[in-house]
């Protein structure tokens, strides 16, 4: 009899550890795009505007480890610049990033030197710059292309 009283107790101690009515879902908050300033992409031979984007900037420590990693998505005409205190070959991941991007990457003189297109979401490898550059564009997946980006062509930005 001792026995059976003591498997009912464990039973109920088993069911009123399962109630969920008093547990609480941890909630993240969504990182909205936040306009820092504008950034406008010109072809290299005609000076003709290729792209005009709202941006964010990213020059601090932990801005440029985090970048666009827990978002959703951005809207075409937004991009992250990432700004590098020196000039350096420089290589990107997509840990945690949930949608495809262009990466741009841009040297010191305002010039794309190269770039890594239409990257896979949370690929965790290495994404290299392949040449020395102080600067790196984030824009969604395909728009490089659709653009008509190329190796040469010049930027302007200016903070907000």
């Amino acid at each position: 009899m001792r026995s059976v009283l003591n498997f009912i107790f464990i039973v109920l101690l088993i069911f009123a550890s399962c109630k969920t009515e008093n547990k609480r879902e941890i909630q993240t908050e969504t990182i909205t795009f936040t306009k820092e300033g504008q950034l406008t992409i010109a072809q290299n031979e005609s000076g003709k505007v290729l792209a005009q984007l709202d941006i964010e900037i990213a020059d601090t420590e932990y801005e440029t480890q985090t970048g666009l990693m827990y978002r959703k998505s951005m809207e075409d005409s937004q991009g992250m610049l990432f700004v590098f205190e020196d000039v350096a070959e420089h290589s990107f991941y997509m840990k945690n990033t949930q949608f495809s991007l262009d990466i741009i990457y841009i040297d010191e003189n305002l010039k794309i030197a190269s770039f890594q297109k239409n990257t896979t979401p949370f690929d965790e490898s290495g994404l290299p710059s392949g040449v020395p550059v102080k600067y790196v564009l984030e824009v969604k997946g395909g728009l490089s292309d659709i653009w008509g980006l190329q190796v040469g062509d010049s930027i302007a930005f200016n903070k907000i």
